[in-house]
């Protein structure tokens, strides 16, 4: 099961971190991406951290603005967001990957195996 947590409300500049639990899961190596999905648009692949090296994924559009992060004693990963902008609006859901991941498919939805509920960002202008 993953719950991903923390979405809200916040004015472009601001901050948001968002979390995802992770229980009920027993694998070696595992990767635990975020997603968003804003009305109208696809879903896109935001960041990505593998449990077997720590390495990490950010997309283009918030690389060096956001940070994601595994506190591995309580099976979460942070995604702190910092200066929002209203296009970073949506819902943002956490998947895991059971296993290993290669770069090249750490912004793939479908390479993701388990989904989280999602959580709404909402940046206000």
């Amino acid at each position: 099961q993953l719950q991903a947590s923390g979405g809200g409300l916040v004015q472009a500049g601001g901050s948001l971190r968002l979390s995802c639990a992770a229980s009920g899961f027993t694998f070696d190596d595992y990767a635990i991406g975020w997603f968003r999905q804003a009305p109208g648009k696809e879903r896109e692949g935001v960041s990505c951290i593998s449990s077997s090296d720590g390495s990490t994924y950010y997309a283009a559009s918030v690389k060096g603005r956001f940070t994601i992060s595994s506190d591995n004693a309580k099976n979460t990963v942070h995604l702190q967001m910092n200066r929002l902008e209203p296009e970073d609006t949506g819902v943002y859901y956490c998947a895991l990957r059971g296993g290993r991941i290669i770069a090249s498919a750490q912004n793939r939805a479908g390479s993701f195996d388990y989904w989280g509920q999602g959580t709404l960002v909402t940046v206000s202008s």
